[in-house]
């Protein structure tokens, strides 16, 4: 099999970022190492990440995909500003996703605001590989 490319043909890179003071990051971990398994290039930038901190290194780190994970309830406010600071340095072009515990009410608020897609508890790690996949097939094309 083939290993996953961007419109670059590098591998797709993708940012795993826990934003805020979520101190668990089991999830995120497993999500990291299941893209890894794919074939992507994985950056895990750790614990309690600000927005700014995520941003920035998503851009250093010239990332196709930012993954955000939280379980403390803090999505509304940090998940919409992680992509405007994409959007203000200019990386628009940066696939946002989510996960975590996300209520049903607040997802369509947040794809409203730029996150591309969520995934909550129970999601398979293969239908978020898939779904990265899918989107960077669509970019290149």
């Amino acid at each position: 099999m083939s290993t996953p490319k961007s419109p670059s043909r590098r591998p797709i890179r993708v940012l795993v970022a826990k934003p805020g003071l979520d101190g668990h990051d089991r999830g995120a971990k497993v999500v990291a190492a299941a893209l890894r398994d794919a074939g992507m290039e994985v950056v895990y930038t750790g614990l309690h990440q600000t927005p700014e901190m995520i941003a920035t290194a998503a851009v250093q780190e010239d990332v196709d995909v930012v993954g955000l994970s939280i379980l403390s309830g803090a999505h509304m406010t940090l998940f919409p500003r992680v992509r405007a600071l994409l959007v203000e340095a200019g990386r628009d072009d940066i696939l946002v996703i989510g996960g975590g515990i996300i209520p049903q009410e607040d997802i369509e608020h947040l794809q409203q605001k730029g996150v591309a897609k969520l995934f909550g508890p129970g999601s398979r790690t293969q239908e978020i590989v898939e779904f990265i996949r899918s989107w960077a097939e669509k970019r290149a094309a």
